[in-house]
C-alpha cells in the first residue's frame, strides 16, 4: 500500500465510479455504491481496497484476498472469493494503472520560479511554469505552459520545451526541441555530442556533430539514459515511446512511434527503429541497422543485421526465436550423448 509519506490520495470512489473510469463492467451482484479507499496488492489488500489480478502466478492469492473489489478478466470470475465485488475487463492491468492514476494522481506545484534558478533574459516562459532551484536556463530558449523543471538541471542555448513537459532534477538538455506532455526523469542527458570520429594512428578526429535531438509528444525517458545529437541529420524520438532508464541512443539513430526500451539497451548511431518495437533490457544494436514495425528483441540480445517487421529475436548473435530455440534444444542433446 502507499505510504502517505509520499504519495497523497485524492478521494475515494464507488465501484460504479470506478468502472466507469476504467472501462469496467460491474460483476453480477456487485454493488454499484460500494466505497473503494485505496489500491493494494491482492495479498494485503483489506475489504476497502481495490486490487487486480492479470498474472497467473499470482492466482493463489487472488483464491485467498480480502479485497473489497478487484479487476480481472472476465474468464476467471467464477475463481473469486466470496464477498469479493469484480470489475471485469479484457485488460486487467491497464485498468488497475487507470484506477490508480485516479486515486493518486500527479501533483504539480503551483506555478513558481525559484530565486535562485539563473534564467537568461532572453528565455521565453509560458504560463504555470514551475522552475526549481538552481536551474540554469540559457539564452533563446522557450519553456511552455505548464512545465516543471526540477532543481538543478541545465536546459542549453535555444532548446523548445513543449507544454506539460516535465524533466527531472540534474538533468542536461542542449541541441533539443521536446514536444508536450513529455517526461525527463532525474540525470537524463539529451543532446551532447554524438561518438563521431575519424580514426587515425596519429590521433583520431573528431567529426562535428551538428544535428540536433526531436523528442515528440508523450514520450518518457528514464533516468541516467543518454540520448547523443545527430551527426547532421538529427536524432529523433517518436511519439509516445517509452524509455528505461541508463539507456544509451546514438547520434542519428530514429525511433519511432510508441517502441518500449527496456534498460540498459545500447541503440549504436544511424539505426532506425520502426513503430511499436519492443526491445528487452541489455540488448545491444550495432549502427545503421533498421528493425521492422512490431519486431519483439529479447533481454541481451545481439543485433548484427536488419529485423523484419514483426519478427522476435533473441541470443547473440541474434536469431529468430524459433530458430535459436532449436539450437539451444540441439547443443542439449549433443552434451546428453558426450557425456
Amino acid at each position: 500500500m502507499a505510504d502517505p509519506q509520499f504519495f497523497k490520495k485524492a478521494q475515494n470512489f464507488s465501484l460504479r465510479e470506478l468502472a466507469d473510469l476504467t472501462g469496467s463492467e460491474l460483476s453480477e451482484g456487485a454493488d454499484a455504491t460500494q466505497k473503494l479507499h485505496d489500491v493494494a496488492a491482492l495479498d494485503v489488500a483489506g475489504a476497502n481496497d481495490l486490487s487486480f489480478l492479470d498474472n497467473v502466478k499470482y492466482k493463489d492469492a487472488f483464491l485467498t484476498t480480502k479485497a473489497g473489489a478487484c479487476i480481472v478478466h472476465p474468464s476467471v470470475a467464477g475463481f473469486a472469493p466470496h464477498g469479493v465485488s469484480l470489475l471485469l475487463n479484457s485488460n486487467p492491468y491497464k485498468a488497475y494503472a487507470l484506477a490508480a492514476q485516479a486515486f493518486y494522481p500527479d501533483v504539480k506545484p503551483e506555478s513558481v520560479i525559484s530565486d535562485s534558478a539563473h534564467i537568461d533574459p532572453t528565455v521565453s516562459v509560458g504560463p504555470g511554469v514551475v522552475i526549481g532551484p538552481g536551474v540554469v536556463i540559457g539564452p533563446g530558449a522557450e519553456i511552455g505552459e505548464g512545465s516543471w523543471i526540477e532543481a538543478n538541471s541545465v536546459i542549453g542555448e535555444n532548446v523548445r520545451i513543449g507544454a506539460y513537459v516535465r524533466i527531472g532534477s540534474n538533468a542536461t538538455v542542449s541541441h533539443c526541441h521536446i514536444g508536450d506532455h513529455t517526461r525527463l526523469y532525474p540525470g537524463v542527458r539529451v543532446g551532447q555530442d554524438g561518438f563521431g570520429f575519424a580514426i587515425d594512428p596519429k590521433g583520431h578526429v573528431k567529426v562535428p556533430q551538428l544535428g540536433r535531438v526531436i523528442i515528440e509528444d508523450h514520450v518518457e525517458i528514464g533516468a541516467n539514459t543518454c540520448i547523443d545529437r545527430g551527426a547532421g541529420p538529427d536524432t529523433v524520438i517518436g511519439r509516445g515511446t517509452w524509455i528505461d532508464n541508463l539507456v544509451q541512443i546514438g547520434h542519428n539513430v530514429k525511433i519511432g512511434r510508441g517502441c518500449v526500451i527496456v534498460s540498459q539497451v545500447g541503440i549504436s548511431g544511424s539505426s532506425v527503429i520502426e513503430d511499436f518495437v519492443a526491445i528487452g533490457g541489455q540488448a545491444g544494436l550495432a549502427g545503421h541497422l533498421r528493425v521492422g514495425a512490431g519486431a519483439r528483441i529479447a533481454a541481451q540480445a545481439g543485433i548484427m543485421r536488419d529485423i523484419p517487421a514483426g519478427e522476435e529475436h533473441m541470443g547473440s548473435p541474434s536469431l529468430p526465436i524459433k530458430q535459436y530455440m532449436k539450437q539451444v534444444a540441439l547443443l542439449k542433446r549433443l552434451i546428453k550423448k558426450d557425456k
